[in-house]
């Protein structure tokens, strides 16, 4: 039997570095290659690693949340044949430096005998954690995968990881009869009220540390100003509900979203001062004659921002395609690094948790976010009368060192032309 040592392999151009997100397997697990064995994640995208060869695990290096440098040795392997390095066990110790003979010393009086210290109370495992009734089990490809083969709904497994996510140890030991199932909800008034005073620290790291990095980044060095806006949706509404009534075989159902940024591209047209990236470093913004609209999209594993390239050049059915493309692509985390990079102006929907209004942060280093919420039948007053109108609210968020409110709040405006009157946006 031999050594198999595997490096943290090079993951991307210009990519030095990796932070482990979860390791997959545990010392002692017999993997197979091209098996997943560690998630990694760069400063461009989240990857999986597969095993390089057949054996057992006998060491791994650093734990979720560490960093890890390209060209480190990140896991060891007990193979067939002679494998390609020593056993981190098996280097030699470091030679003990001679002792120098000590002089005598006069007898110290006899001490009294040391009274021995209490044993360690052994530490208890890591508790899984319970989720919240509703929410959904959070676990890397791999894990749902192993789930679907075994027949096992995840949503029945408790997670130790962060925020409650399932580690292939989890799955496991709930397929042993180990692990308590997840948490569901009980009715109102079904049970005792009793106090709680429990607590659960939980690692930042990973994706949810990029994204906390981010957000201070752009709040702290962009002074946003935001604007809101409704916008009478009604006749968009029934030219929606037409379009997918008489749609072409294999085309995708139309949200609201894909006429949002088919307005876009042509309002951004007009106000190219909006469709731009600002360069805090050199003072230069760089407006772009390409409309790629980033469509933050929520995963089980944090916001990502998967890009639809080039609006201008699609209709109304090529955008709603590209963009389930890229969100599908992303939820399902299959996003390329191309895929989620390039954005020139981001959309932001809470899509049914909808909302009157809210204050989006810019994704940084674009200068502007349009916030798209729910669409409701409202009481509104048109011509004196009280009628029964469908109405959207948008909200927007400017970066005001670049853009003057009169340029961002146009830009809504233009938006909300289109949208109102959705014959337009073809003309």
């Amino acid at each position: 039997m031999g050594t198999f040592a595997f490096k943290m392999p090079d993951i991307g151009e210009g990519v030095v570095e990796g932070e482990v997100v979860e390791w997959m397997v545990a010392v002692g697990d017999i993997v197979k290659e091209d098996d997943p064995i560690l998630s990694v994640m760069t400063d461009k995208a989240t990857v999986e690693i597969p095993s390089p060869v057949d054996g057992k695990v006998t060491r791994v290096v650093g734990e979720a949340g560490d960093t890890l440098p390209v060209g480190v040795v990140c896991i060891e392997f007990e193979v067939e044949g002679d494998g390609n390095a020593a056993s981190s066990d098996d280097a030699p110790a470091p030679k003990a430096e001679p002792t120098p003979t000590p002089k005598a010393a006069p007898t110290p009086a006899p001490k009294a005998a040391p009274t021995p210290a209490p044993k360690a109370a052994p530490v208890a495992a890591t508790p899984a954690v319970q989720r919240a009734a509703g929410t959904k089990a959070l676990s890397s490809p791999a894990v749902r995968q192993r789930a679907r083969q075994a027949n096992i709904d995840l949503n029945m497994v408790a997670g130790s990881g962060p925020a409650g996510r399932i580690s292939h140890a989890d799955l496991d030991a709930h397929i042993a009869g180990g692990a308590s199932g997840a948490s569901r909800a009980r009715p109102m008034g079904a049970s005792a009220r009793t106090e709680r005073n429990g607590t659960e620290e939980i690692k930042v790291i990973g994706l949810r540390r990029k994204i906390a990095e981010g957000m201070v980044s752009s709040y702290t060095t962009i002074p946003h100003f935001s604007y809101f806006e409704e916008v009478d949706v009604t006749a968009l509404e029934d030219l929606r509900q037409h379009l997918n009534a008489t749609r072409p075989e294999g085309a995708p159902k139309l949200t609201y979203l894909p006429f949002i940024m088919q307005a876009l591209a042509k309002a951004l047209r007009e106000r190219p001062e909006c469709n731009a990236v600002y360069d805090d470093d050199s003072n230069i913004v760089t407006r772009h004659e390409a409309i790629n609209l980033g469509i933050a999209t929520q995963t089980d594993r944090g916001l990502f921002v998967p890009v639809v390239q080039h609006v201008e050049a699609m209709d109304i059915w090529q955008s709603a395609e590209e963009m389930v493309r890229v969100t599908s692509a992303t939820r399902d985390g299959k996003a390329t690094a191309e895929d989620l990079s390039g954005s020139t102006f981001t959309i932001t929907s809470l899509g049914r948790l909808g909302g009157l209004g809210a204050t989006p942060i810019i994704n940084k280093p674009e200068v502007g976010i349009l916030g798209v919420h729910n669409a409701k039948d409202r009481a509104v007053v048109r011509d004196g009368n009280i009628v029964i109108r469908r109405m959207m609210n948008l909200s927007s968020s400017w970066d005001h060192r670049v853009v003057d409110g009169h340029d961002g709040a146009s830009l809504v405006q233009v938006v909300k032309s289109y949208l109102e009157h959705p014959a337009t946006i073809f003309m």
